[in-house]
């Protein structure tokens, strides 16, 4: 995939975002606007999967830990959705972790 593909599907992922928000507006639960997202995607013809299972794997041995990405569009861009007010060094982590065990490039 190359950089343009990956701009062309995070344009797409950010006019879904902002349309799911404008629609709904702020304070609701993260599953509500993980739901509308999902749908705003299937209405616009973006591949997508919900609860991704991650595996923790640790010098070859799959470990008893999976790590759930709420969405990841087109298989190579992984969404994680907070309902917060503030983005706390925890929910970087989660991130960050997320792109470090499935060696994705970019996060949105």
């Amino acid at each position: 995939m190359n950089v343009d593909d990956y701009n062309k599907i995070s344009g797409s992922i950010l006019d879904a975002c902002v349309h799911v928000h404008r629609e709904l507006g702020p304070g609701l639960l993260e599953s509500v606007y993980e739901m509308s997202l999902m749908k705003k995607f299937e209405l616009k013809s973006v591949y997508f999967q919900n609860q991704v299972c991650v595996p923790l794997f640790y010098k070859g041995y799959a470990l008893n830990k999976d790590f759930k990405i709420d969405i990841l569009v087109e298989k190579e861009i992984i969404l994680e959705l907070k309902a917060v007010e503030v983005i706390l060094p925890v929910h970087k982590a989660q991130i960050i972790s997320y792109l470090k065990l499935t060696k994705k490039k970019l996060v949105f």
